[in-house]
């Protein structure tokens, strides 16, 4: 199974690095880093704001091929040029199967791709138009997270590698739950996801493996010792106690 995933994991190339003093490589989670091993279904990247998430999948996704904005492996533009350097010193360790289908989505810059597919699409082209593979609806006339949403079911077909940054952003908790169904439907049409998550809701999908990134570094944890699962039941266990705590600072 673990031969015919996708992405099997990532190796930092540590001796190529000059220095561990300067971002990205001062993280912690990078600092310590020297090899991760993916799950061939689902991956998540949790921890807090700070800790190299965004930046290690964004990383990851670069040197996959996709563009550092989001999209699909046909993707190339820039809107503005932020992206670490830290996918050139990553190696991706591979399986044996390639994907048929794949997509960087993240919602932070997803105005962009739904920018871009408009621009493609004025220019005279032979078959469909892009937008009809995202359901047909100009994604800017459509709310952040409707748009969203419509990239996730109508452009996400199976057989592919997809890598989500914070989807949780554009998402209610209803369409979160809604999205792990979607995932499990994806994991049955042979794909694997990588995603980068605050949400509890997200990273609960059954058996998957959870890398928490901490000051310590990067480690496997369980949905239950996040801190992210642990802070969200401590509200809804005692709220009134918890915001007691809060405002009598």
């Amino acid at each position: 199974m673990e031969e015919n995933q996708y992405l099997r994991g990532i190796k930092l190339k540590r001796d190529s690095i000059a220095s561990f003093n300067k971002y990205p490589f001062h993280l912690p989670s990078i600092k310590t880093l020297d090899e991760l091993s993916f799950h061939p279904n689902v991956t998540y990247f949790v921890g807090e704001n700070g800790m190299g998430k965004s930046t290690l999948l964004e990383a990851i996704a670069i040197a996959a091929g996709f563009n550092p904005e989001g999209g699909s492996l046909n993707f190339n533009f820039t809107t503005f040029n932020s992206h670490s350097p830290l996918d050139k010193y990553i190696k991706l360790i591979k399986g044996v199967e390639r994907p048929q289908d794949g997509f960087f989505l993240r919602a932070e810059t997803f105005y962009n791709v739904a920018t871009n597919i408009e621009e493609l699409d004025r220019e005279p082209a032979p078959g469909p138009r892009i937008i009809d593979s995202f359901g047909g609806v100009s994604l800017h006339e459509q709310s952040h997270g409707e748009s969203f949403w419509a990239t996730f079911v109508n452009r996400f077909r199976g057989n592919g590698i997809y890598l989500l940054d914070e989807p949780e952003a554009a998402l209610s908790p209803l369409r979160q739950l809604s999205m792990l169904a979607h995932i499990h439907e994806l994991v049955h049409q042979n794909s694997q996801f990588i995603i980068a998550t605050h949400s509890p809701i997200i990273m609960s999908y059954p058996n998957a493996k959870i890398i928490e990134l901490t000051e310590e570094g990067a480690q496997e944890t369980s949905l239950e010792e996040t801190n992210h699962f642990s802070i969200m039941k401590q509200f809804f266990d005692n709220r009134d106690r918890l915001l007691h705590h809060l405002f009598d600072q």
